[in-house]
């Protein structure tokens, strides 16, 4: 069965963040073409709609390639995240339910499943969990929806400079500390929580050959 324009666009987004499809990958229309089934008018549509928000950047005359990851995009999406989860965490400690403080744990139960069954995938998709969970027991996922949609580069950061274990095990700690400023049983400012959870384990990329091969 052939997909549509729609899950094609889906399933080229999900091979990118994912890193199937890595920074500087070419994306070529004949493979395309041949992959989906589709003439290559709709091709040049859809690597369109990925070029506008940010997946792929079309070269004319040489094609279209992964986009490499924007560190100028990184740093504003963490700009705007560390501003705004200040606010909605003082805002959810004034309201947050037991029923919803027990939902953030099962939620942090289950990333430290996924550390013992060493799934980066998994840790990573509970962490998104988390935050959009506060995001709305908040009131305020629309905001996150709208983060989402500028999130191509820093998630594939992200991705990448994760794959440290030891860094998922300070991740979920902080996670838990979070939930304790929840509770009422955290000493720490919000303000300190939340610079150290999204600003202070940033690497210098300037030192990561890894990471470094795939920015521009």
């Amino acid at each position: 069965m052939k997909l549509s324009k729609k899950d094609i666009i889906s399933q080229l987004k999900k091979e990118i963040l994912e890193l199937t499809l890595k920074p500087g990958d070419m994306l070529s229309e004949a493979t395309l073409t041949e992959r989906f089934g589709l003439s290559r008018t709709p091709i040049r549509d859809i690597l369109k709609q990925l070029a506008s928000e940010g997946y792929v950047k079309i070269y004319p005359q040489r094609g279209s390639l992964v986009s490499y990851i924007d560190l100028e995009s990184v740093e504003q999406i963490v700009y705007l995240r560390n501003s705004l989860e200040k606010e909605i965490f003082r805002d959810l400690r004034k309201r947050i339910t037991i029923s919803q403080k027990h939902d953030l744990m099962k939620i942090l139960n289950e990333q430290a499943s996924c550390i013992q069954e060493k799934s980066l995938k998994g840790f990573l998709d509970y962490d998104d969990e988390f935050h959009r969970t506060c995001f709305e027991f908040a009131g305020r996922l629309f905001l996150w929806d709208v983060i989402q949609q500028f999130n191509v580069h820093y998630l594939r950061y992200r991705s990448l400079h994760m794959r440290d274990y030891k860094k998922l095990e300070d991740l979920l700690e902080e996670h838990k500390s979070l939930l304790n400023y929840l509770n009422g049983d955290d000493t720490m400012t919000i303000e300190a929580l939340i610079h150290h959870h999204l600003r202070a384990d940033e690497v210098n990329l300037e030192k990561s050959m890894e990471l470094n091969q795939y920015i521009r």
